[in-house]
């Protein structure tokens, strides 16, 4: 979880730099297919066919067209929102998991972790401050839109990996995770492709897939290794770094507001997974 948190902030860190003078269905394009084809170079000489072979490949693909959605609403956001921003609105994600946990998978969510979600939406009011102008957003609201849908399918894709974890392995899970953004985005790219300006570039649009494809497959192995409630609170970590490298980068720094929202939902988020934890030792 720590290598992941490491890649996810240069990841996005490199979307946010090429959408400045390339498509964003370019730059999405690159993050998908880059994932696709490095992931499976990677594990096909192990598996070979097996690499593809899923228990529910429904879901699979299901899950798939869901990651599309939420990165590509996320990278189209990094072009007006400040990185550290992004990445504290991105953390309702496991808040809206809790809540999507109960119709969706059958689980019992007590009244303290009710209290824990509601307390975390009210710190992302607090960095979204909805009805002023904001400049973390450059006064942009449909930033602030794509921010919160991109958390709402990105809670939706969890939940679905968690369904599909206990039949499919991780390897199988992280090839599929791109698989339709890389062909839906393929056959679009020759009418939008701009060629790149230079080596730099061209060296930009590959990193982009590889660093996000292994930050992705961290996540899923740390998963598989390790309860959620033990791991995901280390992610908490990546809006330090997203700080540090979109001032270093871009000269953004977050405002008071949106250090004090991102401290209320890591709060929230941390004591979610403290009970979880509790009630997972508590079960026989």
């Amino acid at each position: 979880m720590c290598l992941a948190i490491l890649l996810m902030p240069v990841m996005n860190t490199i979307a946010k730099i090429l959408t400045v003078d390339y498509p964003l269905t370019q730059v999405v394009w690159a993050r998908f297919t880059g994932h696709f084809v490095c992931m499976t170079l990677l594990f096909w000489p192990g598996r070979g066919l097996r690499l593809f072979r899923s228990g529910r490949p429904f879901l699979q693909l299901s899950r798939s067209v869901i990651m599309f959605v939420s990165n590509g609403c996320y990278i189209v956001a990094l072009s007006t929102v400040a990185l550290a921003t992004a990445s504290a609105i991105m953390f309702t994600a496991p808040l809206i998991v809790t809540a999507l946990s109960v119709p969706l998978l059958g689980e019992r969510v007590g009244l303290r972790r009710w209290g824990a979600v509601v307390v975390g939406f009210v710190g992302a009011l607090i960095i979204i401050r909805p009805g002023l102008n904001t400049p973390a957003f450059d006064g942009m609201p449909l930033g602030i839109v794509l921010l919160l849908f991109s958390a709402a399918t990105f809670a939706l894709y969890q939940i679905l990996t968690r369904k599909l974890s206990h039949q499919d392995s991780a390897e199988t899970n992280i090839v599929y995770t791109a698989l339709i953004a890389a062909l839906v985005t393929t056959f679009i790219m020759p009418f939008v492709l701009v060629m790149p300006k230079g080596v730099g570039d061209g060296l930009l649009f590959a990193l982009v897939g590889v660093v996000g494809g292994f930050s992705q497959y961290f996540i899923a192995k740390a998963l598989e290794q390790a309860p959620a409630s033990v791991v995901s609170p280390y992610l908490y970590g990546e809006l330090l770094l997203a700080a540090m490298v979109g001032f270093a980068v871009f000269g953004d720094f977050p405002d008071h507001w949106t250090w004090l929202g991102a401290a209320v939902i890591a709060a929230s988020g941390l004591y979610i997974a403290y009970r979880e934890g509790v009630i997972g030792e508590i079960k026989p």
